[in-house]
């Protein structure tokens, strides 16, 4: 059990025999009551968000999820294939249960499995991944780094805004937190 002051970003708990990831945490004081914590919630099974706020002296049920390293294999249909770095088993993940991440999957990623009482229920992405650009804007001479940006669509179908000097081919890192460009790899 922790406090809700306790409680940050990505910390995992269960809320009326659910399980939900904190998105978002927003510490609210008002002029004479006590504090109160905000909470935006993610249910992990049902792929929904809520909101939540609790008095500062609540606790929560922090759940502990195992994480284990395993790498991206392959698409098929809706569902994602990851092999466990451990015991070589192909553990598959829909894309429901991927939501987001999804965009960034590219073959032999390595990723962390969420794994609670002996199920998968999602994936941590790496903070960064390097992507190629299918198709963006031509470059033209010119260009430079702070003059600007243009949208390009990446090999994993994603869109970011990159840098104008940037072309067709060049491989770029994205910050799988926020969906921005980086740098050039």
């Amino acid at each position: 059990m922790i406090t809700v002051t306790e409680a940050r970003k990505g910390v995992t708990i269960e809320l009326n025999g659910r399980l939900y990831t904190i998105i978002e945490y927003q510490h609210i004081k008002i002029g004479r009551g006590s504090a109160q914590v905000r909470l935006k919630l993610k249910d992990i099974r049902a792929d929904h968000t809520i909101e939540r706020t609790f008095q500062s002296a609540e606790r929560l049920k922090q759940v502990e999820v195992e994480k284990r390293p395993a790498q991206y294999l392959y698409q098929d249909g809706n569902f994602h294939y990851f092999m466990d770095q451990a015991t070589f088993d192909q553990i598959p993940l829909s894309d429901k249960q991927l939501g987001d991440a999804v965009g960034y999957l590219k073959e032999g990623l390595i990723v962390q499995l969420s794994r609670y009482e002996g199920g998968t229920i999602g994936i941590d992405l790496p903070i960064t991944v390097e992507l190629n650009i299918s198709d963006t804007g031509p470059a033209f001479k010119g260009d430079t780094a702070t003059g600007g940006t243009k949208p390009a669509t990446l090999e994993s179908g994603i869109i970011v805004q990159v840098p104008l000097f940037l072309k067709r081919g060049d491989i770029i890192r994205v910050d799988t937190r926020k969906g921005t460009y980086v740098e050039r790899a």
